[in-house]
């Protein structure tokens, strides 16, 4: 279903998409039809995920076909990803607490054997309730959920089989094709009352129904969804300053994070190689889905092959481990490795460890950050609908719209 991992693919997805991106989106993107017929959704989150295809090019061919206001509700869903990175860019602590929770509930499976038995038998597709088990077993195989199975599947994982909240999150990162950091952690902690304090969201086996047509009626749900609790967030704290590209001669360093170089702003940089690895090993301390690591590392060649036509450079693989950077600059005598922006999560970590060991060798490390993410990202301080009222503001801004574009919601 997601094969082959390539930029041509993802915008052949888009063009496909674009026409009913529309009203017919808004309709009927609620229905989980199933693996087989998922024509009411684009199925494009993993591309824009690594960003084979961004955030402001799905917005672009969206808007120039429907406009604004009839394309609103497909626009919101791809904003929301801008918006958890630009929440979670100004919260980082939340990730590391996430991390901390996570080590220590895998410890605790060591044990609880009976825990361990309900999540296993949970992430096998054995608990015996329809639709939570057919979609524990269409993600391990096809590394994609429908955005309503997401949220019904993890309710039902928290408020009716009482597992911790973030062995299900993790479960879902290390399979989800399109998983990251910040969509995914801040998605479960909003349907346990976390990110939205007080605010659950409660799986109702009607509403299966209804948005399955009838393809799973499931019994024996939790009529109850108490949210759970643990200290507050901090305040937000200001998106970290990008670096401004300069006039030196660099290689370009690719990460999962965003993979078309070619569409970066890199001004006076003078490109001499690019470098591509990841860090998707790193989603876990558990190992990813062999889907998840195949569709990465085959959108890497991808990024690593069109990068090399358009700078006219040679493309290696590269280890981020800060080692392995410091060789590849030195066998490349480049003084500067110049990448696209990681937020909060592996990529960004591995950068981090890396950073102090390049200036050691005398390299410098410039993030850049796209257009749309240092516009939007500022305004992701508090919840979704106080960041929406700025989308047509944002949009004009980027030139996707005209200045007083009528938007339905947006007041």
């Amino acid at each position: 279903m997601f094969a082959p991992p390539t930029r041509a693919e993802g915008l052949a997805r888009l063009a496909r998409f674009v026409p009913r991106a529309g009203s017919a989106y808004a309709a009927s993107r609620n229905e989980d039809r199933g693996p087989r017929d998922r024509a009411n959704v684009s199925t494009l989150s993993p591309w824009v995920r690594h960003r084979l295809v961004s955030e402001r090019e799905v917005l672009a061919a969206v808007l120039a076909e429907h406009g604004l206001a009839e394309a609103e509700t497909f626009v919101q869903e791809v904003l929301w990803r801008t918006y958890w990175k630009g929440w979670l860019e100004q919260r980082p602590a939340i990730w590391e607490r996430y991390r901390t929770r996570l080590e220590a509930d895998l410890r605790a499976l060591d044990a609880d054997l009976s825990l361990r038995r309900r999540v296993e038998e949970a992430t096998a597709g054995r608990t015996g309730i329809s639709g939570f088990d057919d979609w524990a077993r269409e993600l391990v195989e096809t590394g994609y959920l429908h955005n309503h199975a997401r949220m019904w599947f993890s309710s039902i994982w928290i408020f009716t089989l009482r597992l911790p909240w973030v062995l299900g999150a993790d479960f879902f990162l290390r399979h989800l094709l399109d998983g990251d950091p910040a969509s995914n952690t801040l998605s479960w902690r909003w349907t346990a009352g976390l990110q939205t304090p007080g605010k659950t969201y409660l799986a109702r086996a009607d509403n299966i129904a209804r948005f399955t047509k009838g393809r799973f009626a499931p019994e024996g749900l939790s009529r109850n969804a108490e949210p759970l609790s643990e200290p507050p967030p901090p305040a937000p704290a200001g998106v970290p300053p990008a670096d401004r590209p300069r006039a030196v001669e660099a290689a370009l360093l690719v990460t999962e994070e965003d993979m078309t170089p070619e569409h970066w702003d890199i001004g006076p940089v003078r490109p001499k190689a690019v470098l591509v690895g990841h860090a998707t090993a790193a989603r876990s301390p558990l190992p990813p889905s062999g889907p998840v690591l195949a569709f990465v590392e085959g959108a890497a060649a991808d990024a690593a092959a069109r990068a090399a036509e358009h700078f006219g450079v040679p493309a290696h693989a590269v280890s981020l481990a800060p080692q392995a950077l410091g060789d590849a600059a030195r066998a490349l005598r480049v003084g500067t490795l110049v990448t696209g922006w990681a937020p909060v999560g592996p990529a960004a970590r591995a950068l981090a460890r890396a950073e102090a060991s390049l200036a050691d060798a005398g390299v410098a490390l410039l993030r850049l950050r796209r257009s749309l993410d240092e516009r939007a990202w500022p305004h992701a301080t508090r919840g979704f609908f106080a960041f929406r009222k700025a989308i047509p503001d944002l949009l004009a801004q980027e030139g996707l719209v005209p200045p007083d574009a009528p938007a339905r919601t947006a007041r």
